[in-house]
Order: structure tokens, then C-alpha cells, then sequence
């Protein structure tokens, strides 16, 4: 939908952004020019980060990289800029479920982005994370997943304020496209494109038909998967979720089932997965922390603001995951 605009570029799921700030300290002091080119050869080589789905010139993108700022930030940024260039678009975006979890990261390379979250029923979000081919955990990791995602999202509001942090619920967007896209393009500063309510035209042509999980894009926006998790999980697992997501889900005027609860053993075991995903977290945190010490550049985006405004960073929930 926001692809659709005339002003917005928004790529399908890249896996360069993170992945290259993760390893910035392994490219050495971006101030040579060749430890840029290395990065760009990376993002636009490495079969890991999908770049060749952004249809672009890899060499032409590495030159540009290379003659570019000497920033992480920058690199990245050149790269969506020639997305959206291509698109002949001014602003640009991304999406990927997880950068609910690293605002920071993404606030500390694009200090200007604005985030849209969008939030979708818990138990339809887990019943589609566990069809997901992709997806290799089990049901209390899924339940985890969107806890998190609206725990964090509501921490990102309070922060971040109304001016980069905007919430949406897929049910209300598919509904009713043309009130929810128009509130949304409000946030980000936008007229409203009819175009967005059309998105499956566009997505026929940039969302691969191999990505079977997508194929619903290819197709008008329909309000028919609504409440399918009523179909798609077992008793327990629709219990399970209920019990996990406590007030949450009624915070967002989703009815619960009226199920009885889970089995005491399944709550004990989301309980042990929960706690081993915080102390992941915090591991994490405590690692990003020491490379920031030892980061060799600065991070930040130096790109001038007109040509590289990001439109929206991140998606949550399908909820961040989408939904």
C-alpha cells in the first residue's frame, strides 16, 4: 500500500540493513574509500541480503557507496535512494517484522525515520507465524513474539511521540483502506494516493510468486481473514495465547473465545521460553552496547534530507511480523 504511493518507495523484505550494521566494525575505518567499496560489494553481492530483488545496477550502486559519506548509515541509505530513484520516487522506506526491536539501531542511522506499526490480532499472527516456511519454532515462541511486539510498541509511542510513531490494526485497514491509508498518509506528512487502496497490481509485479506466503497481495484487499485463527489453531493453542496476551488483546477490542484455560504444563513451558527470549535480549543489548564502544565511525545517516527521508521504517506484528 505504501509502495503504491507516487511519493514512496518501499522495497520488498531486504536482509542487508541490520545484518551491515551488525558487522561494521568488520569493514574497518569507512573513511578509505575501499573499505566503503567492500561494504557495497558486500550488500550488493552476498546472496544473504536480497539485494538483487531491488532490481538494481550492483556496480553502479557499489560506485555510489564508495564515492559516498563515510557512514554506515549512509551506505545503506545510498542504497534505497537508488530504489526509490529508480521508482522516480523522493522518500523511501523498509519493512521487516523484527525492527520493532531495534528502533534504537535504526533511530541512530536515520535520526528523521518514522516508524508505522501495524498491529493485527494475536492469534491470527501466530496462527500465520506457524504456517510460515520460514518459521522454525513452535507455538509458545509465536505467542512470545507478538507479546513482545505490542509491549515494545507501546513503550516506542510513549517515547517516540505522535510525529514518528504511528499504530494502525489491520482489521480497521482492510475494512475501511481509504479512512485508515488517508489518517496514515496524515502522520507521514502525505496527501492520500488512491492508488493504495489498489496495492495488488504493483504487487503483482514486485512480490515473487516463490514467496507463496505473499500471494494474498496479488489479490484485492479483503477483509476475509479476519478472525481465521478460529479455524487455524488447535483449542490449546488459541488458550494459550489468550492466557499469554492477558488485557492486551481486549485493549484492542479483540473478544476472546471463551475457552476454558491451557494445561498448566504449556503455560509453564511459555514461561521458561519468555524468560530465555529476555535474557536473549539482554545479551544482545549488552553486545550491541560494547561495539558501539568500538565502532570505528560515526553511524549516522549524512545523506542531505531531501533526496533520503525515510517514509516508514518498520511494520510490526503480522504485526511488526505484519499484523
Amino acid at each position: 500500500m505504501l509502495h503504491s504511493h507516487a511519493r514512496i518507495a518501499i522495497p520488498a523484505e531486504t536482509k542487508f540493513l541490520l545484518p551491515a550494521y551488525a558487522r561494521r566494525c568488520e569493514f574497518g575505518d569507512l573513511e578509505d574509500r575501499e573499505n566503503r567499496r567492500a561494504l557495497a560489494e558486500w550488500i550488493t553481492t552476498d546472496r544473504s541480503t536480497k539485494f538483487h530483488a531491488l532490481g538494481l545496477d550492483a556496480g553502479e550502486v557499489v560506485e555510489e557507496v564508495a564515492a559516498g559519506p563515510p557512514t554506515i548509515g549512509s551506505a545503506i541509505g545510498i542504497v534505497f535512494r537508488a530504489y526509490a530513484r529508480r521508482h522516480g520516487k523522493p522518500r523511501w522506506g523498509d519493512k521487516r517484522p523484527s525492527y520493532f526491536r531495534h528502533v534504537g539501531t535504526l533511530l541512530r542511522m536515520f535520526p528523521d525515520a518514522q516508524f508505522v506499526h501495524l498491529v493485527r490480532d494475536g492469534r491470527d499472527c501466530v496462527a500465520s507465524l506457524l504456517e510460515m516456511p520460514w518459521f522454525d519454532k513452535d507455538v509458545h515462541h509465536a505467542v512470545s513474539a507478538w507479546r513482545e511486539a505490542i509491549d515494545r510498541g507501546r513503550r516506542l509511542a510513549e517515547r517516540l511521540g505522535p510525529d514518528s510513531y504511528y499504530e494502525l490494526q489491520y482489521e480497521r485497514l482492510v475494512a475501511d483502506p481509504v479512512d485508515e491509508l488517508t489518517r496514515l498518509c496524515a502522520f507521514l506528512g502525505e496527501d492520500f494516493d488512491p492508488a493504495m487502496t489498489r496495492p495488488e497490481g504493483l504487487a503483482k509485479r514486485t512480490v515473487s510468486p516463490r514467496k507463496k506466503w505473499h500471494g494474498r497481495t496479488h489479490d484485492a484487499v479483503t477483509t476475509s481473514r479476519i478472525g481465521a485463527w478460529a479455524e487455524r489453531l488447535d483449542p490449546w493453542q488459541i488458550s494459550l495465547a489468550e492466557a499469554a496476551f492477558g488485557e492486551r488483546l481486549a485493549e484492542y477490542g479483540y473478544e476472546p473465545s471463551g475457552l476454558p484455560r491451557p494445561p498448566a504444563s504449556q503455560l509453564a513451558r511459555f514461561t521458561r521460553i519468555s524468560a530465555h527470549r529476555r535474557l536473549a535480549q539482554r545479551k544482545a543489548a549488552l553486545r550491541e552496547r560494547w561495539n558501539q564502544h568500538h565502532e570505528p565511525n560515526p553511524v549516522r545517516c549524512l545523506l542531505a534530507p531531501e533526496t533520503a527521508s525515510p517514509a516508514d521504517r518498520t511494520e510490526s506484528a503480522e504485526s511488526v511480523q505484519g499484523g
